[in-house]
């Protein structure tokens, strides 16, 4: 290796330095050498790490808790819309036809409801449904059974329940909900009215 007049390799700049205030004779700064097995060896460590801590990252249970379909709510009013509707029938035997279709109807869309709720849960490869899913609820028929007046202000504030949730909402659960809307706006306005 050829050597330059200050006794160094060629292309190595030699350090400068000073003497300490103690009158004693100075030490080089040691720097720490690292060759290029070292720096591979440090790359690949540092990879490794990476990919155990992604694997464990992966393995940990999740412990956010899902939303809430917003659905479920609807489900709940219609079901219990249902059930005023059958127990209305009791004070007033005279509108017992318009309050069944009430009825009859306010189950078809908590029925559609649970369907819509069930598909965005999702089902397992092998047909099994996850933990988290939230069965149906079953109302209990009011005590005593509601007025038709009663039975008009709880559909007209599902109406403006499923309408207030729909203009939030998308594609098929925005029609779904606007469609309940409608038809709680027709039982509360025609048929009860």
């Amino acid at each position: 290796m050829p050597s330059s007049q200050s006794g160094l390799p060629a292309g190595v700049v030699g350090l400068t330095v000073q003497p300490d205030r103690t009158g004693s004779s100075p030490t080089p700064p040691s720097l720490p050498a690292v060759n290029r097995r070292s720096a591979l060896r440090l790359a690949g460590g540092g990879a490794l790490a990476m990919a155990a801590v992604g694997a464990l990252a992966a393995c940990t249970k999740d412990e956010t808790p899902a939303t809430p379909d917003p659905l479920i709510t609807q489900e709940t009013a219609a079901r219990t819309d249902a059930a005023a509707a059958t127990a209305a029938i009791a004070t007033s035997p005279d509108k017992a036809g318009a309050l069944q279709t009430v009825a009859t109807q306010r189950t078809a869309h908590a029925d559609a409801l649970r369907t819509e709720i069930d598909r965005a849960t999702g089902v397992y490869g092998d047909g099994t449904t996850p933990s988290r899913r939230i069965p149906p609820v079953t109302p209990v028929a009011p005590v005593p059974p509601p007025t038709v007046a009663a039975l008009r202000t709880q559909l007209q504030q599902s109406q403006r329940s499923a309408a207030d949730l729909c203009v939030q909402l998308t594609g098929y659960r925005a029609g779904l909900l606007s469609s309940i809307s409608a038809c709680c706006a027709t039982h509360s306005g025609v048929l009860l009215g």
